[in-house]
């Protein structure tokens, strides 16, 4: 097990908290209770315990939506790795910087970070498979450089962190997921890129003032969660499939919930080519060209969002890229959405609603669409402090 904790003020630690807790707070209790009503399913899950530190895995279980629950994440072979250095060597990467925990280390691996910190990554990180980034607790970013990307992994959780500014980069040498230097071709300059990635969990994220995009899920990844995060200030938002040509992605399924979209976005929240998109409880706060869009007939189901139009622009939410193959094989449906500002959306004629079919470990229930500004107020980066929860 890797591990940089100093074990005698751990220890020393231990004891001055047994002798607080001892004491019943019922102030703490009752607050604890109130917050609860105001979270979603998600955050209820694991923010309303006050040790969450000591039991930072709970969070594998908490999952909802096409990624399932999170618990190939966890168990006794887990690798618990600090992050004590912000440097980054993108082909020697040192023991205690975030590549070497993300890439290096083959197993199952629960990073979190000893301070603040701001990563300038010299190449985009490669995270390998079961491998959970954890910026609970402190100020993590990811900026002015190269991002993330998902590159043929699977079961992989991202949360707490900002991602922001990130810069194309040339082709060139980076430490692979597997631990082992490949070469990579051009990357466009996205926030995370999810390339060929499965049962994905990108969890608290604030992303703004990228190059290309935000969030990419292309080149046949499925089973992904997108969930409380804040998306501001980008053109290009989240893409879903990789082009009009990529077959794969007919497989795509991706659950988006109680996300924040805006100030300053454009479009793409998200655009969708061939696959399954189910939106739900997020809130839209404006738009320029427009808010959910695609082509390749995709399928998307929007529920319970709250759609706030811009003053000025377009004030349509829905965008469709037509074309003669394929006009009558849109299946776009909005059901128990709400509309301000003069919100509108354009629904498919007739058929049916497409279903998400989830499985009952992926199942949640939907909250009525008055509470949604409720369910987002924490989308993004959480401030959690040493002396109140989370």
């Amino acid at each position: 097990m890797i591990s940089y904790n100093v074990n005698f003020k751990y220890w020393h630690f231990t004891l001055a908290i047994i002798v607080v807790v001892s004491i019943p707070n019922f102030g703490v209790a009752k607050e604890s209770k109130i917050d609860g009503l105001k979270m979603n399913v998600i955050d209820r899950c694991w923010r309303l315990n006050p040790e969450w530190r000591m039991n930072r895995p709970q969070l594998a279980t908490c999952s909802i939506g096409y990624t399932g629950k999170m618990t190939n994440n966890v168990g006794k072979d887990l690798v618990h790795y600090k992050v004590i250095d912000p440097s980054d060597d993108p082909i020697n990467p040192k023991p205690g910087t975030l590549r070497y925990g993300a890439s290096v280390i083959q197993h199952k691996v629960w990073i979190t970070f000893q301070r603040d910190m701001h990563i300038r990554l010299e190449r985009p990180l490669l995270i390998s498979s079961f491998t959970t980034i954890d910026g609970r607790g402190v100020n993590v970013d990811i900026a002015e450089n190269a991002c993330i990307m998902i590159f043929k992994a699977t079961n992989v959780i991202i949360h707490n962190i900002r991602l922001h500014h990130c810069k194309s980069q040339a082709p060139g040498d980076v430490m692979g997921p597997e631990g082992k230097v490949i070469p990579l071709g051009h990357v466009d300059g996205d926030a995370i890129r999810l390339v060929t990635a499965s049962k994905i969990w990108i969890d608290h994220i604030t992303l703004y003032n990228c190059q290309d995009g935000l969030l990419d899920v292309t080149r046949g990844s499925t089973n992904v969660t997108i969930s409380n995060n804040w998306f501001r200030n980008q053109d290009k938002v989240m893409l879903l499939g990789h082009d009009d040509g990529y077959m794969r992605d007919q497989n795509m399924k991706v659950t988006i919930i109680y996300n924040h979209f805006g100030p300053n976005c454009n479009q793409r929240m998200p655009r969708i080519r061939h696959g399954y998109a189910h939106v739900v409880n997020n809130l839209y706060l404006g738009w320029l060209q427009y808010a959910i869009g695609g082509s390749m007939g995709p399928s998307l189901k929007s529920e319970a969002n709250l759609f706030i139009a811009p003053t000025k622009g377009s004030k349509e939410v829905t965008w469709r890229k037509n074309s003669h193959a394929n006009e009558d094989a849109w299946e776009f449906y909005s059901v128990k959405d709400a509309f301000e500002n003069g919100a509108s959306f354009t629904m498919t004629k007739g058929g049916q609603v497409p279903k998400p079919n989830y499985s009952e470990e992926q199942n949640f229930n939907i909250a009525n669409v008055n509470y949604v500004r409720l369910l987002t107020r924490s989308s993004g980066v959480l401030r959690c402090t040493k002396t109140s929860l989370c």
